[in-house]
């Protein structure tokens, strides 16, 4: 058994893990109205789906870094022995899912002395520098490898030493004692689940988790994709932002060269969340409102005729079940999209999804675009985290507008607006091209999350126009979605979504989307939404031209801390002193023991 070293002191430890300092998001609780008002057998589906969820948890702390599971025993083996350093040290590796992470202020946190995280985190090997890691992959593709290069660069292998070469392993394979495990828990759930087309979901998904067959998992995800009205939700989330050592590969021309030769694409390794929550009715009719928009918003896109996208003319229907499209659609057109939407309650986030480092996720957009689903006419879903985006303390938010912005634009925020905003975002990932863009390497991620941010912004005038909002919901979109913008502290280039809102600030503050007098924030409503609209043209272009080199000089060009930045941060830092985060799941944790 390994022992390991504390890296943060008693008085770190006592400060990141005091209330002011460490914020908690409350999932349901045991008596929660819309758990007791499940019926039985959704009762019984749950409890399943949350053991599965906690299984794969397990799973990705392996693939975030080789000594998580280890180092994980070694703090319970120290609390049972009643030290406290361990105990308040458990309390922040439980909330970032892991040894390694990075707080609200950007800064680094390794919670063991000697561990740092790597570029390729778990899913390399520890030693693998990226000047190796391209040389042996070069070697292998001259000597004709190319299957086995293939392995290495899929999004679902872990990549281990085979003497001088490299091999891919499927996550499927690695893992799988555990995902057999998975599966038995999700088949269980089918059997008592009250919904045709949930149960049919999981049984395919807990297929997929019993064999290594990408196909397997595209037919789960286009199942699940198409779920609308469903009484539970259950996902197993695939994002690949914590790989920083495939995006490399963009960076070597020789070897790009010759991926591209045999048509071999270096696609980020994924990494694994679990959702577990109840549908909530109410919230879902509300996201749906925008639904009838989305193939007008595709048709305005920047340079539509140059690029395939996921909302599209192929989505027209003539079902009478299907959505009456706007007139600027056709005169007697009916619209059937490939993109469904639900708000959810939540009672369990684990691994990936659940990680509190830096922020959490609020919604996601899934399946990405590098997955298989996506080529078999599947299409994307959107799930709305309605525990993340509550706000617990107007008092700090009435704070925080008075510290940063024009007291006359106090009336214009409006926290749920922010919703409003994160719902453009989710649905601007459907929007746009649909190739997943991997030539654009390390930088793919923050400008793919630049796109969706100004392509939620970019159309509030024209939803105003037609209904979607109102005048006065449009100036609470766009203030509050201005203000939010600032951050409390530079971020690194690795955190994809605050690079961007470095980007956006830098690019609306020269183009006078707004001005910082008497040292707040003025928005200067009515330039926004064009600047938004030029910025957006810059991103998509880029994406359809898929160089390296335009998007590097791109992101560097804006990624730049102004002082006004550091201005309102400093004021930020005074109001909001929260280093850290983590979610309390209490009816999780009592069905995780039933």
């Amino acid at each position: 058994m390994r022992e390991f070293e504390f890296n943060l002191s008693m008085e770190e430890l006592e400060k990141r893990t005091n209330k002011d300092y460490l914020m908690t998001k409350k999932m349901l609780k045991c008596d929660a109205p819309e758990y007791l008002e499940l019926e039985k057998g959704d009762k019984e589906t749950l409890k399943h789906l949350v053991k599965a969820a906690y299984i794969l948890e397990k799973i990705n702390m392996q693939i975030d870094c080789h000594h998580n599971l280890e180092f994980k025993e070694f703090l319970e083996r120290e609390v049972e022995k009643g030290n406290k350093q361990a105990e308040l040290t458990k309390i922040l590796f439980d909330a970032q899912k892991g040894m390694n992470a990075i707080d609200t202020m950007s800064n680094k946190i390794n919670l063991a002395k000697g561990i740092k995280e790597y570029p390729g985190k778990g899913v390399y090997p520890e030693d693998l520098s990226k000047e190796e890691f391209h040389a042996i992959l070069t070697k292998m593709i001259n000597e004709g490898k190319i299957e086995e290069v293939k392995k290495i660069l899929t999004q679902r292998s872990v990549v281990e030493r085979n003497g001088d070469e490299l091999i891919g392993i499927d996550y499927i394979d690695k893992f799988k004692e555990d995902f057999e495990k998975m599966a038995d828990e999700i088949d269980k759930a089918a059997e008592t689940s009250t919904n045709a087309d949930f149960t049919e979901y999981l049984k395919l998904q807990a297929k997929a988790l019993r064999t290594a067959d990408p196909m397997l998992d595209a037919y789960a995800d286009k199942k699940w994709a198409t779920l609308q009205d469903t009484p539970l939700e259950f996902t197993i989330t695939r994002e690949n932002y914590e790989d920083e050592m495939t995006g490399t590969i963009a960076e070597n021309k020789e070897l790009s060269d010759l991926l591209e030769k045999y048509g071999i694409k270096p696609i980020p390794k994924d990494f694994l969340g679990g959702r577990v929550g109840i549908v909530n009715k109410k919230g879902t009719e509300a996201l749906m409102a925008i639904k009838k928009y989305l193939p007008i918003l595709a048709k305005n896109m920047p340079f539509a005729d140059e690029y395939e996208q996921n909302i599209s003319p192929a989505d027209v229907d003539t079902s009478s079940a299907a959505l009456q499209a706007p007139s600027s659609q056709g005169e007697g057109q009916q619209v059937k999209l490939k993109q469904t939407m639900v708000d959810v309650d939540l009672v369990a986030v684990t691994g990936d999804v659940g990680a509190y480092r830096g922020g959490i996720t609020l919604a996601e957009n899934l399946p990405n675009d590098d997955k298989l689903s996506l080529t078999i006419g599947g299409g994307r879903r959107n799930v709305y985290h309605r525990q993340i985006r509550f706000i617990s303390d107007m008092k700090k938010l009435q704070e925080r507008l008075d510290a940063i912005l024009d007291k006359d634009q106090h009336k214009y925020y409006l926290d749920e607006a922010d919703h409003w905003f994160t719902i453009g975002h989710e649905n601007a990932h459907s929007l746009g091209p649909k190739k997943a863009c991997e030539t654009l390497g390390k930088y793919r991620n923050i400008i793919e999350e630049n796109k969706a941010d100004m392509g939620s912004l970019a159309f509030v005038d024209l939803l105003t126009e037609l209904g979607m909002y109102t005048e006065e919901q449009r100036k609470q979109i766009i203030v509050t979605t201005i203000t939010d913008n600032f951050l409390k502290s530079k971020p690194t280039l690795s955190q994809a979504h605050r690079v961007r809102t470095v980007m956006q600030n830098k690019y609306f503050a020269e183009r006078g989307a707004y001005e910082i007098i008497d040292k707040k924030i003025h928005v200067n409503i009515d330039k926004v939404v064009p600047i938004a609209k030029e910025m957006l043209a810059e991103i998509i272009r880029i994406q359809i031209d898929g160089n390296f080199d335009k998007a590097e000089k791109y992101v560097l060009d804006n990624f730049v801390w102004t002082d006004n930045m550091e201005l309102i941060a400093q004021k930020l830092q005074k109001i909001n002193k929260t280093l850290n985060g983590r979610t309390e799941s209490e009816l999780a944790e009592k069905l995780l023991k039933e």
